[in-house]
């Protein structure tokens, strides 16, 4: 049983017209029930058009038709069906197309290909980030039939507010998630799991779908050396907010216009916390000798950092068995590295603490000028040393650190020009120091900043940590 009742019948029609496919019409009507989604897709969509279609008085969609006539009407009707249905305008065919059987098979061959020793996996799904734009346009005209009274539209018609529909991925999970442990056999799909099985979809229309965003919310989408693309789903999901519906309408087609393709069959990655398996540990807790921001990489010989693992079933590693963990670790990610893993106690990793605040650090940033730099302005930076700097908290990170002004030294600087706008800023200082403001000066609340010495507006473009100088942890012979 689809368990739509007589009020969803305005919703179902408007949105089989509109393009979208019967998995979404069931989001839409807000049906959390796991099975109406694991039906074949073309009975699900034949019952929804029987349900829009028949009189007014049938209050819940009939049972599902019997098997055998089942398969003998997928068989003559299947080449009609999928022509009339085209892709999904919302879901982009990811509950279409691919999430079908093959596509659990697809996940699992991922799993088994790297021969994980676990009994339960984590499935997380990455869509388009267009998938949020086309979900508010099409959730917004079925209760908007009535201009004059939207309020009085949206009770009409039925519908709950956009956080009651169902979401893809959940909708994706439900489907997938029996077929994949049948495959997989003794490994289990849990909330909880060192492995993560990662599905990631990609669009080509990623970007011009969203690109009116862009001129309606600026401010949201800046593009980094980290990313591909300006249109991330965080983004867009922090655009989508700052819009009320109303401004929203005018500038997105509704419904959604049909894409000229649906997504292509997702890249499967498997993310083992290799550190949890080898110790049989059910979590972590994570520490480090400070941190940065996620635009900026720290290279040299890293940053220290301690795991406390929680009911861990095994006690010690020997110390080939850790490398190999360090290797498997390093050999799952081309960002991150991991050097001199090996256990310690609980006073080593106190000691990382506690010299937060007496490292120094060294820097390496990309600068900006407005006014044209000079080889003098070069040597003067140059010559600086031992610079005693008053940092009111930041502007950027009020909001979780208290209001204070700290005293931190530059302990020396190094520019090499660029051009006249441009130049590579060295820095050596004590730890604590915000770079960023050191630089531009947030606003005066940095003095001295680079700013007031140069005699210009400035602004940092690029920053890499070079090093971090703290002797922790020993290091480790190859």
């Amino acid at each position: 049983m689809l368990p739509l009742k007589e009020k969803d019948k305005a919703i179902v029609g408007k949105l089989l017209a509109s393009g979208c496919c019967a998995r979404c019409v069931l989001r839409f009507c807000c049906i959390g029930v796991p099975d109406a989604y694991r039906h074949g897709r073309r009975e699900t969509l034949r019952q929804l058009r029987a349900f829009a279609e028949e009189n007014h008085n049938c209050q819940n969609v009939g049972q599902l038709e019997p098997a055998r006539k089942r398969s003998r009407l997928e068989s003559e009707e299947a080449a009609d069906e999928d022509e009339g249905e085209g892709v999904c305008v919302v879901c982009l065919g990811v509950l279409q197309h691919l999430s079908d059987a093959s596509q659990a098979v697809q996940i699992a061959d991922a799993v088994k290909k790297e021969k994980y020793e676990v009994d339960t996996l984590v499935l997380s799904i990455s869509l388009p980030a267009q998938v949020c734009v086309r979900e508010r346009s099409c959730w917004l005209p079925p209760c908007h039939f009535d201009q004059r009274s939207p309020r009085l539209a949206r009770a009409k018609c039925g519908a709950l507010g956009r956080r009651d529909v169902v979401q893809v991925k959940e909708a994706f999970k439900w489907i997938v998630q029996g077929p994949l442990a049948r495959e997989l056999g003794a490994v289990a799909v849990a909330a909880k799991s060192p492995l993560e099985v990662s599905v990631c979809f990609a669009h080509p229309e990623t970007d011009a779908d969203c690109h009116f965003l862009a001129s309606t919310c600026p401010d949201c989408f800046k593009v980094s050396k980290n990313k591909q693309s300006a249109f991330t789903r965080m983004a867009v999901a922090k655009a989508l907010e700052k819009i009320p519906d109303d401004k929203f309408l005018e500038r997105s087609p509704r419904p959604p216009s049909r894409p000229s393709s649906g997504c292509a069959p997702p890249e499967v990655r498997c993310v083992h916390a290799s550190v949890l398996a080898a110790f049989g540990a059910r979590g972590f807790n994570f520490s480090s000798s400070g941190r940065e921001d996620v635009d900026v990489r720290t290279l040299g010989n890293g940053r220290p950092f301690a795991l406390e693992l929680l009911n861990p079933r095994k006690s010690q590693l020997s110390p080939e068995s850790m490398k190999n963990v360090q290797q498997v670790i390093n050999a799952s990610s081309e960002k991150v590295r991991v050097r001199d893993l090996q256990m310690v106690g609980r006073d080593a990793a106190s000691r990382m603490k506690e010299g937060e605040e007496e490292k120094t650090k060294s820097y390496r940033a990309l600068v900006w000028t407005q006014k044209s730099i000079r080889e003098d302005d070069v040597a003067f930076v140059n010559r600086i040393e031992d610079l005693r700097v008053d940092q009111k908290t930041p502007l950027r990170v009020l909001h979780r650190r208290a209001l204070a002004v700290r005293q931190r030294l530059v302990h020396s600087m190094s520019a090499d020009l660029l051009d006249e706008h441009h130049f590579r800023l060295g820095l050596r200082t004590q730890a604590g120091t915000y770079i960023k403001e050191f630089v531009h000066g947030d606003f005066g609340r940095t003095k001295p900043n680079l700013c007031q010495l140069l005699d210009t507006h400035a602004d940092i473009l690029e920053l890499d940590v070079e090093s971090v100088d703290v002797d922790w942890p020993p290091a480790l012979p190859d």
